[in-house]
């Protein structure tokens, strides 16, 4: 049973905005699509476990605090007498571990060496079961989702799951009973209360206002070419068609989430968006959409 499922973090989807509205520094592209990519491989692994057998809890993306420390959980599945705490990872291409550090064979690029990474958070994770008086044992996984990569030099006893071992893996959680009780519920509540929503450590790239470009682009191919036709607004370059209204709040989403410090109201909307609406349009699906404040001059939308 999934008990919480997984979002894109405010910073993959600032970056996504971003890279769509003004030019990335190859630095900041580069961070962007390494997290596009680690979302795009956390959610093929949802989908191959969204039908678990037996009694199990699914708790995605936690990110949590213990002594002072955060530390993030991509995946945990409750079973009975067991936690398995996974950590999903895209790489593609060939690797190999030399002295317990991860290198790309082709470019010799050192990389952070993910079973480190699970050491931490699983250590982090035990401690907050300790704290919770809860005695769990927990079996940490480092998951390798995409086919086309290839980990050479290995060790054996390394918790580590290939692409080719993810249905085995899946297979031999299904053939184990599970039952659980109120107890193992309540674990899962707890965890999911201390799920913190903001990851202080997150660094944002710097940018203003007038850096962006203005306008509703096509929500499939991210082109700014879009005219409007009837209810809808189309893209030139792709055809894909969206209804207006769904495109104005997509783009107030966007408006809030990159300049918090602003003011929703009609003219600033209107401004953002950039297109050729009546501004009484705007108005219309921010009142329907939105709780009105202020007087009719100063009218405001939360």
């Amino acid at each position: 049973m999934l008990l919480k499922g997984r979002n894109e973090s405010d910073e993959l989807l600032v970056l996504r905005y971003l890279n769509t509205r003004m030019e990335l520094t190859h630095e900041q592209k580069s961070h962007y699509l390494n997290l596009e990519k680690g979302y795009e491989g956390e959610v093929k692994f949802d989908r191959m476990i969204e039908n678990l057998q037996e009694e199990r809890y699914i708790i995605n993306d936690l990110l949590l605090k213990v002594n002072n420390s955060y530390f993030q959980i991509d995946s945990l599945i409750i079973s009975k007498g067991v936690i398995h705490l996974l950590d999903i990872k895209n790489f593609e291409g060939d690797c190999y571990l030399d002295s317990d550090k991860l290198f790309a064979v082709k470019t010799g690029r050192q990389y952070k060496n993910p079973v480190d990474q699970l050491k931490r958070s699983t250590t982090l994770f035990s401690q907050l079961l300790q704290n919770l008086k809860q005695n769990y044992l927990v079996d940490p996984f480092v998951i390798f989702i995409n086919p086309e990569f290839t980990l050479y030099q290995a060790p054996m006893d390394q918790p580590i799951i290939f692409p080719t071992q993810i249905n085995r893996f899946i297979f031999n959680l299904n053939k184990t009973s599970s039952t659980l009780n109120d107890g193992y519920k309540k674990l899962a509540q707890t965890l999911i209360s201390l799920h913190q929503t903001k990851n202080p450590y997150t660094i944002l790239p710097q940018f203003s206002y007038d850096q962006v470009q203005k306008g509703v682009y096509c929500k499939d191919c991210n082109s700014f070419f879009v005219f409007i036709n009837n209810n809808d607004f189309v893209c030139r370059k792709c055809g894909e068609h969206e209804k207006i209204e769904e495109g104005i709040l997509r783009n107030v989403k966007e408006f809030k989430l990159l300049f918090p410090e602003r003011t929703i109201t009609t003219n600033s909307i209107y401004e953002w968006c950039n297109v050729d609406l009546n501004k009484k349009t705007f108005c219309r699906v921010l009142k329907k959409n939105y709780t009105t404040f202020g007087t009719t001059r100063n009218t405001y939308y939360k």
